[in-house]
């Protein structure tokens, strides 16, 4: 029987350490195929296409999204998904929290 005041557990460790290593393998999978479309993308530039490039950034402290970019298309379109993930990571925190109550 849980006790008054002790916090009920949802995961087990075992959970959470698979889903760390599997976040991880995911991270590092997205790396390497962008830096491979980022060699195909210069292979198809020195044979003569000309691209403009676009970049920008987003570093998310807590809640806030700092957004920044090198034209306004980037800058909007990197602004609306950081506030979207923001707004989601806001939402399962909340239900994380009433689950856990």
């Amino acid at each position: 029987m849980q006790k008054e005041g002790e916090l009920k557990c949802v995961m087990n460790v075992e959970t959470l350490y698979g889903l760390g290593i599997g976040l991880i393998f995911l991270g590092a999978l997205i790396t390497l195929i962008a830096v491979v479309l980022l060699f195909i993308s210069n292979l198809k530039a020195s044979v003569g296409e000309k691209e403009k490039v676009k970049s920008g950034g987003v570093i998310i402290i807590g809640p806030v999204p700092i957004v920044f970019g090198m034209d306004k298309e980037s800058v909007k379109t990197l602004l609306l998904l950081s506030t979207t993930l923001a707004v989601i990571l806001l939402i399962l925190t909340v239900i994380f929290y009433l689950v856990s109550k």
